[in-house]
């Protein structure tokens, strides 16, 4: 997560959406950084509206912009499952290279979920049930789009690095999980056929 002060800009780091480049280009010029731990770095819109906002709101007597950035669902997943396939990987139960990606879907679709398969949703990190969500959100796929309104908003050249990009790997889905994934997660979704959509009018 990311604050800029002076321009009452707030930066939401959504999980596997190139958060890691975007922090690393945008560090120097943010007021405060969070980077660590994964919790505090990926500050959902409900903790941030519930618990940050009312305190940066109160020192600065005005409400920040609130802005992330939103992945294609299945890419997103298919994003997790080649990231949990790293040999490196310390954690065993989070592990998928014993996995297909049909079966990492599925095990996500399951409930209870499986640890490897906890990842959460975007749509809830993103536009919560209760209280607000993320004022303006751009496409993980039209990323020149945020770098152009971050240079706007920013008054500045930014360049986004290649960091923490997760492996090749195979991500054949059935017909059968596909449709299930989509009627299970129809809010993201959802969610990211409206951002195509907004782009389009």
């Amino acid at each position: 997560m990311l604050v800029f002060w002076k321009q009452r800009l707030v930066y939401l780091a959504t999980p596997k959406t190139g958060s890691t480049a975007i922090e690393s280009a945008l560090e120097p010029l943010a007021s405060v950084v969070i980077q660590r731990p994964p919790e505090l770095k990926h500050t959902s819109a409900y903790r941030y509206w519930r618990y940050l906002a009312p305190y940066l709101q109160k020192a600065a007597d005005e409400d920040f912009m609130v802005v992330a950035v939103m992945r294609e669902p299945l890419d997103w997943l298919g994003s997790w499952y080649r990231y949990r396939q790293r040999k490196e990987e310390l954690r065993p139960d989070r592990s998928t290279a014993h996995l297909s990606f049909d079966e990492f879907v599925q095990a996500y679709l399951s409930d209870p979920q499986p640890e490897f398969a906890r990842v959460g949703s975007q749509a809830r990190f993103l536009v919560p049930d209760q209280g607000p969500g993320v004022d303006r959100i751009f496409r993980y796929d039209d990323m020149g789009k945020f770098v152009e309104f971050l240079e706007d908003r920013l008054d500045c050249e930014i360049t986004l690095p290649r960091l923490n990009v997760s492996p090749e790997g195979a991500l054949d889905l059935s017909a059968e999980t596909e449709a299930r994934l989509r009627e299970v997660c129809h809010r993201d979704f959802a969610l990211y056929e409206a951002l195509k959509a907004q782009e389009l009018a």
